[in-house]
């Protein structure tokens, strides 16, 4: 690999780093043009190696987030903990099987997001009333599960999956949301790092320079997320929502 295809590469993760600090989404940025510009190697590798720079953003975008926001330590350990073997689980059995049954199903869901983000026009902008603590104990449990699962087996848009599910089910507001998205982001990082660890599907030349430069794009992004507030962050989450599902249109209906 010669260092322009490095530059280029290093460009897209500054890019990744940026939008996923403010909702989530970066892994539509930086794998594609990650599996462009390195057709010569195994797939698994490529995206082994794109989970380092994804855990190094996220843990800078994480930093920035909860200097400012409330956080339940107790419950979000929890979530952490059942993140991160979903994710090792899915990771696993993307090296099994092939996920491409599943898209048809995710585009369906990104179809329904994306109208009922757009319609309802105060979606994620403020707090709801709180819920009951065995019910949020239960949907903590499974939104760690199954989009842990999902990041681990599929992966983009996760970090957008979890930006809606914890607005939809316990009640955040769009900063709150994606506080929390990206320290369970950090749990399923590294729960697929792990398994890529195992099966030796990392190269440290790519993702070492990708990281720092995906952690300085992520900085930035949080740090203006942050500044915004939250109607900036609903506008980044219908842009990265409608991206999504572009992406996965692309993949059911003309990817052969």
């Amino acid at each position: 690999m010669d260092n322009t295809t490095l530059m280029i590469l290093c460009a897209f993760a500054t890019l990744a780093g940026f939008v996923d600090a403010i909702v989530g989404g970066g892994g539509l940025i930086q794998t594609p043009a990650s599996l462009i510009l390195l057709p010569q190697l195994p797939v698994a590798t490529v995206i082994g190696s794109l989970k380092i720079p994804s855990f190094s953003g996220t843990f800078f975008a994480a930093k920035q987030y909860v200097k400012l926001v409330s956080i339940n330590w107790k419950r979000l350990a929890l979530m952490l903990c059942i993140a991160f073997m979903a994710a090792f689980a899915g990771s696993f059995l993307l090296t099994q099987v092939s996920n491409r049954f599943m898209k048809p199903i995710i585009l369906f869901v990104l179809v329904f997001v994306a109208i009922y983000s757009f319609a309802n026009k105060n979606f994620g902008l403020q707090k709801k009333q709180i819920l009951s603590e065995k019910k949020q104990i239960l949907y903590a449990i499974l939104i760690s599960l199954i989009i842990g699962f999902y990041d681990g087996f599929i992966g983009p848009g996760a970090g957008s999956f979890l930006v809606l599910a914890f607005i939809s089910l316990l009640g955040f507001d769009f900063l709150q949301a994606s506080a929390h998205a990206k320290l369970i982001n950090l749990a399923t990082n590294l729960g697929s790092i792990s398994l890529f660890l195992l099966k030796g599907n990392i190269l440290w030349q790519i993702a070492i320079p990708m990281a720092i430069c995906n952690a300085l794009g992520a900085v930035f992004g949080a740090r203006m997320a942050i500044a915004k507030g939250n109607r900036f962050i609903r506008l980044f989450f219908l842009l990265v929502v409608a991206a999504t599902l572009i992406r996965f249109s692309y993949d059911v209906f003309w990817k052969h």
